[in-house]
Parts: C-alpha cells; sequence; structure tokens
C-alpha cells in the first residue's frame, strides 16, 4: 500500500537501478523533455538527436543541390538493402537477408502469399486471433486471392491447430495489447513440423529483445521501424527471408527495383538476386535516410543488456504500481515472468480519461478499447525514475 516509507523504498530502489544501468548514457542520443515521462515508444519511439541534422543535409544537398546524382553518388539506390544490413544483427539475421521499404502491411502480404506459393498443394493461412486486425485483414485477403481458406487461432495453439493443409502460419512475437511474448522458437518449430512456413510480425519486440530470426530458422519476418527502432512517423518497414528460402522467393509485388536490370525496361520480369528480389518500388528516400541516421542510437548496444533493462523497468513499474495503487483499482494484464514484451497493460474503469488525465500531467501512456492503458518502455531512453513517477502519478489520478 501508498505510504511514505513505500515511496522513500521505490525512490531509493529507482535510484540505485538508474546509477547502475549500463545503458544510461544512451539516453543522450534522444531528444527528450526531462518534463515528460514518454511511455508510448511502442507506439512512436523518441526522436534520436542524430536524425534533425541528416534529414537537413538530405533535403538541402542531396536533393537540393546534388539532384539526380544523389542515386548514385549518395549511395540511394543501394540504402533499402545496405539499411538493412543495420537492422539484420538487432532481430538475429544474417548480412544480405534483409530489405526496408514498403510499409509493415504491405510486407505482411508479401510474406504470406509468398509462403503459400511456397507450399503447393496447402489450402490453409492460420492466423494469431490475438494479432494486430491489420495482420488478420492482409491474411484474409492473401487467402482469398490464393483460394486458401483462413482460421484465426490463440497462439499457444498452433501446435495443435497446423496440419496437412496449412500453408502458411501468421504469428506476432508480441501481443500489442498485453504484452504477451511468444515462443518464437517452440511456434516456429511446431508449425515447421506440419510443413508449414511461418510468417513473424516484430512490430513489437524488435528494439527490446534478442530476436533470433537466424537461429529458430523463422521463414519469413516483417517489422515497422518506427517504435522501438525510433525511425520515426511512418518509417518504412523491413522484409526478412530465411537463408536457404531465398532463391526460391516468388513474392507477389515485383517492381522495375527488384529486376535483374532496372533500367533496361524489359517487358518481361526477371527477379534479381539476393534479398533485392523483396524490393518493389522507388525507395522512400528522405524517410529512409532519417531511419538510417536514427539507427545510430544504436551504435555499440548490446541488445542483451537492452532485453535485461527491459524486464527490470516493466518489473519494477509493476512493484510500484502494486505498492502505490490501491487493491482492486486497476488489473495487470501483462505477464509478470519473462514471458512479456516491454510493455505494461493495465485495465482500469473509464481508462480513455486515466489516460487522458496521465497526459496532462506529464506521463504520455495510450489506451486501447474498451479498457486497457498500455505503459510502453524503450531501454534505451527510459528511466527506472521515469517508471516511478508514471506509478505515482497513476495513483494520484485513480485517487481522484
Amino acid at each position: 500500500m501508498s505510504g511514505p516509507s513505500a515511496r522513500a523504498d521505490l525512490t531509493a530502489r529507482a535510484e540505485r537501478a538508474d546509477l547502475a544501468d549500463p545503458l544510461a548514457g544512451i539516453r543522450d542520443r534522444f531528444d527528450l523533455d526531462d518534463g515528460v515521462v514518454y511511455l508510448d515508444g511502442n507506439s512512436l519511439g523518441a526522436l534520436p538527436r542524430s536524425v534533425p541534422a541528416r534529414v537537413a543535409e538530405v533535403v538541402g544537398v542531396q536533393w537540393g543541390r546534388m539532384r539526380i546524382r544523389s542515386w548514385t553518388e549518395c549511395g540511394w539506390w543501394e540504402a533499402p538493402e545496405r539499411i538493412g544490413d543495420r537492422i539484420a544483427p538487432l532481430v538475429g539475421a544474417p548480412p544480405g537477408h534483409v530489405v526496408v521499404g514498403d510499409s509493415t502491411s504491405v510486407n505482411v502480404f508479401r510474406a504470406v502469399v509468398s509462403a503459400l506459393r511456397m507450399t503447393p498443394g496447402r489450402n490453409e493461412v492460420l492466423v494469431d486471433a490475438t494479432s494486430f486486425p491489420t495482420d488478420g485483414y492482409l491474411a484474409a485477403s492473401a487467402a482469398r486471392l490464393a483460394g486458401a481458406t483462413l482460421r484465426a487461432v490463440q497462439p499457444d495453439r498452433v501446435p495443435d491447430e497446423v496440419g496437412d493443409d496449412t500453408a502458411a502460419v501468421l504469428l506476432n512475437h508480441v501481443d500489442y495489447r498485453t504484452g504477451r511474448l511468444w515462443d518464437m522458437g517452440a511456434l516456429t518449430a511446431s508449425a515447421h513440423s506440419a510443413g508449414a512456413r511461418v510468417v513473424w510480425d516484430l512490430s513489437h519486440s524488435a528494439g527490446t529483445l534478442p530476436v533470433q530470426l537466424d537461429r529458430h530458422r523463422v521463414d519469413f519476418a516483417v517489422g515497422c521501424t518506427y517504435k522501438y527502432l525510433n525511425g520515426g512517423p511512418g518509417a518504412p518497414a523491413y522484409f526478412f527471408v530465411r537463408p536457404d528460402l531465398l532463391s526460391g522467393l516468388d513474392q507477389p509485388l515485383p517492381g522495375w527495383c527488384s529486376h535483374d536490370d532496372p533500367f533496361g525496361m524489359e517487358p518481361g520480369y526477371r527477379p534479381a538476386a539476393g534479398i533485392t528480389k523483396a524490393r518493389t518500388g522507388t525507395p522512400e528516400i528522405i524517410s529512409l535516410l532519417a531511419l538510417d541516421a536514427a539507427l545510430d542510437a544504436w551504435d555499440g548496444v548490446d541488445i542483451e543488456q537492452v532485453r535485461a533493462k527491459s524486464l527490470a523497468l516493466t518489473d519494477f513499474f509493476l512493484d510500484c504500481v502494486h505498492r502505490l495503487v490501491p487493491a482492486g483499482v486497476v488489473t495487470n494484464r501483462t505477464p509478470t515472468d519473462q514471458w512479456r514484451g516491454s510493455q505494461v497493460s493495465l485495465s482500469c474503469a473509464d481508462a480513455a480519461t486515466v489516460m487522458k488525465s496521465l497526459i496532462a500531467r506529464g506521463v504520455v501512456g495510450d489506451h486501447r478499447p474498451p479498457d486497457v492503458l498500455r505503459f510502453g518502455f524503450a531501454p534505451l531512453y527510459t528511466r527506472f525514475a521515469d517508471a516511478l513517477r508514471a506509478a505515482e502519478t497513476l495513483a494520484g489520478v485513480l485517487a481522484e
């Protein structure tokens, strides 16, 4: 329960944890207002300080003065593959198997159709019943185009539901509502044992924990870059293909940028070699190079330390809520063990109004209907003192 001794103890714990944090110095790489506790990095990451000058240079010099020459002289043409190689270690992928471009939605469609084409004779797609809705919409469209059926299943039921007719399984690594982390290795292995391909959406996990795509032999993975990777609003997404599947990739959105001779303007399509064949149209140069600059914030960062801090932060926040908020006022919806991502979801009455009040007091999370408060903890810049202030402010709002 709340009280002076509880608050003093929590304050001392936060101070010790922040002093011992090996990632504490990384916070200085971000443009943050110390008067605001920003816990919505699971929707839009904070601005890295390296981005504004880089975008100004891209716009003012590369576009403004060099113009068309920048495609070759400034590396615009190769940027999707080059930046993909910067993301690869953050998701446990080898170089040459991640490309950046388009949106997560486009890449989900690309991956599901590609998986269907790799499994001829099979006519079922399983989709995560807890998935972000767009993933389900796209999986349904892909299934219709292929003449396949779609079934929604709980992720932990995949081992029991996947069968001989299953072509593809689409899963979210972290449940966007609850923060539940699913076992990528076990679920991928169960799908493979039935001969199905797996597509993982990493939007709520990449940048908070070791993903290990290569280790788990994941077939396809997609993800956005504007959340924990801090690429900026509308930043392009990424697409991964398992190395031994790349040569057989028949992606459904061929375009001139994935042609073997893009400037030959041939009427017939011949796919380029390597991950370039997963491209479609002209790259989103300004947002792509803003993302490139944002990834500088990850230089020298140990993803294992990121995961350790993520678990410690969310543990500490849950403990603060438990000790400061009267029992029964909020309900925790997030796992209390290692099976969580980097967010905490709480349910309470009138959650929309509660979140508005929190934001007005400088604690920024978000609300998901009907009754969920979401708090995303970005380990690169969130402090233990921020977690404590958020819990204290929540307790104050609920007391009113």
